[in-house]
This record gives structure tokens, C-alpha cells and sequence, in this order.
């Protein structure tokens, strides 16, 4: 057995079974240890960037750790975006980065860099073992500080998958082919710890007072048993009840108590915020505006907000605290939910921001895995699009780094075989890593990405007025058009081993996409949408 071996066998010991892989040649021992430890599935992306979102997409399903097989300091670098996502997410994930062997780092070869400068831009722990016996505690606990390091989630941390951070493992070629030691044991992560009892009184006290009091809640407390309990606390104290824009996973749908998001736009959390004189962060953080604008302030809470830091975001038992709190505030109580509307039936009409989202509520199937990269078309329209649709996970665009649609689709899907995957991703964002389309073709996934092509960067043209920009010009919008030439998403699709088709109309969006749900394997739709 060699280096590569025990670095195999260790994560196999401690639950890791997937590595999501672009290897190149300082990783060779450990690939061709796949095929004497076939339990390891490995899965081929052409880009680093789709290694890590899928990496990222796994966790927030599974609960779960995957690994990456990244090519040095280079390969690391080109998947970083969906590693800050993942980051953001609380997503664990494990990154093996092979490095060159000890004697060959000297000669300052063409791929020589600084691994761990950059690995520790998004990991809490980075470590590369410097000897064999090193090779297997090394690991072992990598996947350990990977399960520990994030935010809170429920007890078994299956409620929302995001309930780790990053490791990086970084293993020297000469480590990886010389002899190795045994594989370490199952070494089991930090549990998440409980709110103090004298904490919950003290926020059940302010909830129950006579000042305007909003919950702001994240991680697994966005779970069903979280949102059943945060329902409970706002309907026997009027407290109001908010989550982050874009969540890293959600519970929605039919039957599942409705939180409010926070707009994306500082002037819409403003007015949802407006006479909130206490502000609880329940395994969340403060809000902040994503930029900077002049004039405009970054932090989000109203001036003269009380903010009470009740769970922290990472390390605590969100759940848990929910519940306990819903005890003392409301004891015996269960959550109510009200009346729902039915669906809009579909008017056959052109496809436009405004309309494509009813037609993915209205046909949403059960348990579907939503993921959420519509950006611009979606911000407004998805959530009550889905809010009566059958009941689903949604995960969102948590990090803001865009490219991680089609990615964190083939994590969800590999973690969930069971459950069909929705992919709505914008069209711009959507080239970062559309060759993912190829990993789903390959792996023969479940999902449906309704591509939504508007032909721009739309959301930065908003920017430039917001930032206090010119009047754009030609120069300007030259740099926003996706046309000249226009990109032909279904023949991407389909080069990619991607069934494709395009939708113009409701009705047309409407029958592919149940076709392309009806049927196994990957599916594109590209979903033309008329000009604002």
C-alpha cells in the first residue's frame, strides 16, 4: 500500500465515497488506486470549478463531505469561485491538491506556487504531511475539521447538508507513490453544541416585550422542523421572520411554513426591517449589502436596532435552539399553516421575467432539488412562484460567485439519485462552467436545467446605475451583450451529450419541460425570454 492508498482508505473509513476529480500528474497514485477500492466512486470534471461546486452541491444534500482531486496550486486556483460558495455554504468539503515531490520542488518547475497561500483564501484547516506515518491522521482529521468547522445544523446534520467547512490536504508526490502506513480509523467530528439555558430566556424575554422584534434565520434552522418552530414563535408573538436572499438550502413548498427572504436591494430590506427595534440572528449573520454604494450605508440594520447574536453560525445546534425557544414562548403549541392558493393555470403567452416561474411552480415535481442560479430574472419571481408548488429543496447562490448552477446540480444529483434535480441558471453565468452539462451526460443525471437566456449580464446594468455610473453608451453595453453572435445553448447542450430544446412560449416551456422530467438522463431548455 502506498501514500495514495492510505489517503484512499482513510476518507472510505470516515464516510467520504465520492471524489469529484481533475486530476493531473502528481495525483496519478491515487487514481489508479480507484480500481482496487471500487467503494470510492470517482467522478471526471473537465473544469476545477465544476469539481468544487459539485463538491459543494453534494454536502448540502448529503450532509455529507466529497472529495476534490485538484492538480496543484493552478488547478486549486481555477476552482476557487465555487469554493467560496461552498465556503459561504458551510458546505464540508475535502480537497486533495497533489503537490510535486520534495526533491522536484527546488528546481521551481513550470507549476511550482504557493498551494497553501491559496488554499487558505476559503479553507479553515490546510495541512500536507510531511512523512507517511503522517499521511493517515492527516486525513482523518481533515474530514473531521470539514464536518466541525461550520455552521450550525440539525443534531444528525442531515436537515441541510451545510454543516461543515473546507479542508485541504496537500500531498507531495514522493508521499503519494512511496510506501504507506495503515489507513486511519473513523475519526469522529466536534458535535454541535446547545444554546445556554439562560440565553433562551433571555431571548424569549425580548421576543415576548413590548418592542417590534424580527428573527433573521440561516443554516438548518431553514430546515422543516426549523421553519415548523420559527412559525410557532411568529404566530404567539407577532415576531416577524426573515431568511437571507439566496440560502445555501431551504424547505418550501405546499405544506411547508413560508419564511420571507430579505430583498436582494439594501432600499427592500430597508422597508422590510422599517420599526424593527430588535433584530435576532438565529444562526445567522447581521445583513450587509453585497457592494458598496455611494451614499448608501453597507450595513442593512435600521439604525437604533438592539442585534442579539442568539445562535451563532457556526457550531450550534440552530434546531434545536429553534425548538427550545418555541417551548418557552409558545409551549404546546404546533405550527399552523394557512390556506394556500391553487396554481395559476398557464396562458399561453411569450416567455418574459415575469411569467417563466410560474410555469416551473405550477409543474414542480414532488421532492424536486431546485438550483437556484436564475439571478437577475429570478429574484423576484421564483419564491412565490414555488411557494404553493409540492414540496422541494431549494439551494441558492450563497457566495455570489456566479458559475455554480450546472455544478452544484451534479453534486445534488449524485447525492440524491432518488430525486429529480432542477437547474434554473441564467445564461451568462452559466458559460463559467457549462462543462458540466458533460459531467451530467456521463454520470446520466437526473437533471433539468432550464437555461434562462435574456442574452445579457443583466443584472450589471442595474449596477452601473446604482454605483453612480454614466448613462451606459455603446462601450458600456458592449461589455453587458450577450448577442453578436448569439449563443446557441442547445447546441452546447447537445455536443455535450445533453438533450436540448428551446421554449419560446409558456406553453412550449411548459411541454418540455414535463417531457424532459418524465424522461431519465440530463435535459437543457433553453428558454428564450423576450427583451425588458
Amino acid at each position: 500500500m502506498n501514500g495514495a492508498e492510505t489517503v484512499l482508505r482513510t476518507l472510505l473509513n470516515n464516510g467520504v465515497d465520492v471524489c469529484f476529480a481533475n486530476p493531473g500528474t502528481s495525483e496519478m497514485q491515487f487514481v489508479a488506486a480507484l480500481d482496487d477500492h471500487r467503494a470510492m466512486r470517482g467522478v471526471l470534471c473537465l473544469f476545477e470549478g465544476v469539481a468544487t461546486g459539485a463538491a459543494d452541491g453534494y454536502a448540502r444534500m448529503s450532509g455529507r463531505p466529497a472529495a476534490t482531486l485538484l492538480h496543484l496550486g493552478p488547478g486549486l486556483a481555477n476552482g476557487l469561485a465555487n469554493l467560496h460558495n461552498a465556503r459561504r455554504a458551510h458546505a464540508p468539503v475535502v480537497n486533495i491538491v497533489g503537490d510535486h515531490a520534495h526533491s522536484h520542488k527546488r528546481l521551481d518547475s513550470p507549476l511550482e506556487s504557493d498551494i497553501d497561500a491559496v488554499a487558505a483564501t476559503v479553507s479553515s484547516w490546510v495541512r500536507r504531511p510531511t512523512t507517511s506515518s503522517d499521511i493517515g491522521r492527516d486525513t482523518a482529521e481533515a474530514v473531521a475539521a470539514a464536518l466541525s468547522a461550520g455552521a450550525a445544523g440539525a443534531p444528525d446534520r442531515s436537515h441541510t447538508g451545510t454543516s461543515g467547512a473546507i479542508s485541504t490536504l496537500i500531498m507531495a508526490a514522493d508521499l503519494s507513490w512511496e510506501e504507506g502506513t495503515p489507513p486511519a480509523p473513523h475519526l469522529p467530528p466536534a458535535p454541535l453544541r446547545s444554546v445556554p439555558r439562560a440565553d433562551l430566556d433571555a431571548i424569549a424575554a425580548v421576543i415576548a416585550g413590548p418592542e417590534p422584534v424580527a428573527l433573521l434565520i440561516d443554516g438548518a434552522g431553514l430546515s422543516e422542523p426549523g421553519l415548523q418552530a420559527a412559525t410557532r414563535i411568529q404566530k404567539a408573538t407577532g415576531a416577524a421572520v426573515f431568511c437571507p436572499t439566496w440560502p445555501a438550502r431551504i424547505r418550501r413548498g405546499a405544506g411547508i411554513p413560508a419564511i420571507e427572504p430579505l430583498g436582494y436591494r439594501a432600499e427592500a430590506v430597508g422597508q422590510q426591517l422599517a420599526g424593527t427595534k430588535n433584530l435576532v440572528l438565529v444562526g445567522a449573520r447581521e445583513p450587509v449589502a453585497s457592494f458598496a454604494y455611494p451614499g448608501r450605508p453597507g450595513l442593512l440594520t435600521p439604525p437604533g436596532t438592539n442585534v442579539h447574536h442568539f445562535v451563532p453560525d457556526s457550531g450550534f445546534d440552530v434546531v434545536e435552539a429553534l425548538t427550545d425557544l418555541a417551548d418557552i414562548v409558545a409551549p404546546g403549541s404546533l405550527a399552523t399553516l394557512p390556506v394556500t392558493d391553487p396554481l395559476p393555470d398557464i396562458v399561453d403567452e411569450p416567455l418574459r421575467t415575469e411569467n417563466w416561474a410560474q410555469i416551473i411552480g405550477a409543474l414542480l415535481p414532488h421532492e424536486a432539488i431546485i438550483v437556484d442560479e436564475s439571478i437577475t430574472e429570478g429574484m423576484n419571481t421564483l419564491v412565490p412562484a414555488t411557494a404553493n408548488s409540492a414540496p422541494h429543496d431549494a439551494l441558492g447562490l450563497t457566495g455570489l460567485a456566479i458559475g455554480q448552477g450546472i455544478p452544484v446540480a451534479v453534486g445534488a444529483a449524485i447525492a440524491c439519485p432518488e430525486r429529480p434535480v432542477v437547474c434554473l441558471q441564467a445564461d451568462g453565468s452559466a458559460l463559467y462552467t457549462i462543462s458540466g452539462l458533460w459531467t451530467q451526460a456521463r454520470e446520466n443525471l437526473n437533471v433539468t436545467t432550464v437555461l434562462l437566456n435574456n442574452r445579457s449580464y443583466a443584472v450589471l446594468r442595474a449596477e452601473l446605475d446604482r454605483v453612480g455610473g454614466n448613462q451606459a453608451g455603446p462601450a458600456a453595453n458592449a461589455l453587458f451583450d450577450l448577442s453578436r453572435p448569439d449563443i446557441d445553448f442547445t447546441a452546447v447542450a447537445t455536443g455535450m451529450g445533453v438533450t436540448a430544446t428551446r421554449a419560446t412560449s409558456t406553453t412550449e416551456l411548459a411541454e418540455q419541460f414535463s417531457t424532459a422530467l418524465a424522461a431519465p438522463g440530463p435535459h437543457l431548455i433553453e428558454a428564450v425570454l423576450q427583451p425588458v
